[in-house]
Parts: C-alpha cells; structure tokens; sequence
C-alpha cells in the first residue's frame, strides 16, 4: 500500500515537474519573441530616426547652399590680415594707418616706406601680408585692390613697476595694439 502511495506520488511529481517545464520553456518562448519583437521595432524606429535626421541635414545643406550664393553674388570679395599683439601702441599706429584708409594698395605701401613713424613699418609688413592673401588666396587682381578697412585696437597692456623716490614704486605700462587690414577690389 506504501508503495502505491509512493508511485502516485513519484508520478504527480514527475506530471508536475514535466508540466512546469513546458509552461517555462512556453513562457520563455513568449518572453524571447516578445523581446525579438520589440528589439526589432526599436531598431526600425532607430532607423527612421535616422533616415529622417539625414533629410533634415539634407534639407539644411541645401538652404546653407542657396543662401552661401546669395551672398556670393552680392557681396564682393574680401581679403583680410590681422596683427595681434604688435609691442606698440594702438594709438601710434592709428595716426598711420588714417594716412592710408581708401588708397590703392601700391599708392598705400609708397606712403608707408616714407612716413617717419613708428607705425608705418609695422603697418608695411601687414599690408604686405593682406596683399599676398588677396592674390593667393582669393584670386583678386593686384591693381584693383584698395584699402576699404584699416583699424587699430587696443591688446593687452603688460604692467611693469620701476622703482621712484622713497622706496616708492612706478606702473610702467607697455601697450600693446591688435591691428586689421581688409582689402577689397574696386569696380
């Protein structure tokens, strides 16, 4: 009779287990095709996010292109050379460069070789400079070209201290100027 017991036992044992397998191995099926599924669709929505970030970036080229010929068409070309940190004042080198703003560029560089100030060699050498950008750079003809922006700013002063009378001491302030040349072709 105990062995009876135990055989039906045994046997709802195995049922159950072998029930609970199946119903595991299902619901792990589901679970697998259900994370399939929405892998899947996580992936298709990545992908048209994607597809529509790149007609967005197309979109965008292509107005940056129509607007860059606009303003080719209208805006002449500019030719631009820039001296930062030159150790002389914005001050000398601004009475030079109002002797030059709206010349022509060789008319320009003859001034400058024969003005006795501080500014002009300084000056010189940038406008040498500009006229090379304009002819390498921007192919601009070399006697077309005119001074259309010439302005001298203030850099960054370097403060030095000299000693005076009675353990005293002095600010000296050397000045510095950040210089720009724009060249532009005359019609």
């Amino acid at each position: 009779m105990a062995d009876e017991k135990e055989k039906k036992v045994a046997t709802t044992s195995k049922k159950e287990t072998e029930s609970k397998t199946k119903t595991s191995a299902k619901t792990a099926e589901k679970k697998t095709t259900t994370t399939k599924k929405t892998e899947t669709k996580k992936v298709e929505t990545k992908k048209a996010d994607v597809k529509t970030a790149e007609k967005k970036v197309e979109d965008v080229k292509e107005t940056v292109k129509v607007k860059k010929n606009e303003d080719n068409k209208n805006e002449e070309l500019v030719a631009k050379a820039t001296l930062k940190y030159a150790r002389i004042s914005s001050r000398k080198v601004a009475i030079v460069a109002n002797l030059i703003r709206g010349k022509n560029v060789d008319e320009a560089l003859a001034i400058l070789k024969f003005t006795p100030k501080a500014g002009s060699e300084v000056l010189e050498k940038l406008l040498k400079s500009a006229i090379a950008n304009a002819e390498n750079n921007h192919q601009m003809a070399h006697s077309k070209l005119y001074i259309a922006e010439i302005y001298s700013n203030q850099g960054p002063t370097l403060k030095r201290i000299r000693p005076a009378a009675k353990g005293s001491a002095v600010r000296i302030r050397k000045r510095t100027s950040n210089t720009t040349i724009v060249l532009k072709e005359r019609n």
